[in-house]
């Protein structure tokens, strides 16, 4: 899979099955569901999954917050677009 399937999957009613689930977190998000995406990202206990948390709480619009995520996921917060680092992140996980 690349970006530009990953970006259409979400025009489906579900994930794709074979996705991880840092992408599934991702998927959820760009459909709208935050709380979705939230709930599985804090889930996930490695520097991937405190990159996408760090993320969601950038998207939640709580910098401070998001500041920890990123400080965990030993990445500093990005100074460019939501949609820019979403897509840096899925293309980093696919």
């Amino acid at each position: 899979m690349n970006l530009e399937k990953f970006k259409a999957s979400v025009e489906e009613g579900k994930p794709p099955e074979s996705i991880s689930p840092y992408l599934k977190a991702l998927w959820y998000d760009k459909k709208g569901n935050w709380e979705m995406a939230h709930n599985i990202a804090q889930d996930i206990e490695d520097q991937n999954g405190s990159w996408i948390h760090a993320y969601l709480h950038r998207v939640e619009g709580d910098t401070g917050n998001a500041g920890y995520w990123y400080r965990r996921a030993g990445k500093q917060m990005p100074q460019y677009s939501l949609e820019k680092e979403w897509e840096e992140i899925v293309q980093a996980l696919l």
